[in-house]
């Protein structure tokens, strides 16, 4: 058993929207403390403003929880980012009334910021601590009842996301993510050379063939819900072709379990707990 709690697995370290347990969520001290911490992959998610920008958020709106307005009053109605400007959206405060679900996440004045800040950012860090470039993870926030409402529509989605990973230099070192297969149906039909992966729902996790036949092509990466993995599952979903990405975990022993099964990765909001485990 001591000997089992030692072991060391070769694996991708992903932060999920940064570091969410250590900093607020999707912001560039997030995505700073876990390149600091040295992940592998930083995990985000992307909307689009009403300007067009690619903007870093898991929500297309802003979250009631976690954000305020610009005069500091907590927002409490539905605030959606596609209704204003980046720049409008850089006014609302993400981080300075923390997020109950994480206690250990530090408290500070922070924004919403663009993907490109963000990929600058990682890259003047990186080269700061001597280190090769991050990978990308990039979830597209899209659903086909929020088209034209909370969201473009998934072609226009996926040509503005695309633009911003070519114009940055990232497009080889990036996965692109939905849940939404429209969108990476798009990506794959603008260009086969990106890295796709399917976000799956813990109901949906076991049938990963039903999910390939809607897809009509088999993306590089399996993102599953963690609690819904076996070792017979990991084991048929890369016989289908495909690695195996759960997401959210947080428990060491968990993320010790799923090593065990073979995934070829982790995403957390705690990477600090996972570096133990890591080769």
């Amino acid at each position: 058993m001591a000997a089992a709690q030692h072991k060391t697995y070769s694996f991708d370290l992903q932060g999920h929207r940064g570091a969410r347990g250590l900093k607020p969520e999707n912001t560039l001290p997030a995505f700073e403390k876990a390149l600091e911490l040295g992940v592998e992959t930083l995990e985000l998610d992307v909307v689009i403003s009403g300007d067009g920008k690619v903007v870093v958020s898991h929500d297309p709106v802003m979250s009631t929880v976690i954000c305020s307005h610009p005069d500091g009053t907590p927002v409490t109605d539905e605030v959606r980012l596609f209704d204003l400007t980046a720049e409008q959206i850089a006014a609302f405060d993400c981080g300075l009334r923390g997020n109950p679900r994480f206690p250990e996440q530090e408290r500070m004045a922070v924004s919403k910021p663009l993907l490109s800040d963000v990929i600058r950012m990682e890259r003047e860090v990186s080269a700061g601590l001597g280190r090769p470039p991050a990978k990308w993870n990039i979830e597209t926030k899209s659903t086909r009842e929020g088209d034209g409402v909370y969201h473009p529509g998934p072609d226009r989605f996926a040509r503005l996301l695309y633009d911003v990973l070519r114009d940055e230099g990232i497009l080889d070192r990036t996965v692109v993510q939905s849940f939404d297969p429209r969108t990476i149906q798009v990506v794959r039909a603008l260009d086969p050379s990106v890295r796709l992966s399917l976000l799956m729902e813990f109901e949906h996790v076991a049938q990963p063939e039903r999910a390939l036949e809607g897809l009509g092509f088999v993306p590089e990466v399996y993102s599953p819900d963690h609690r819904a993995l076996t070792t017979e599952l990991v084991a048929r979903i890369q016989g289908l072709g495909m690695e195996v990405l759960p997401w959210t975990v947080n428990n060491v022993d968990r993320m010790r379990e799923l090593l065990e099964m073979g995934v070829e990765g982790l995403i957390t909001d705690y990477p600090d707990r996972a570096l133990p485990l890591r080769d």
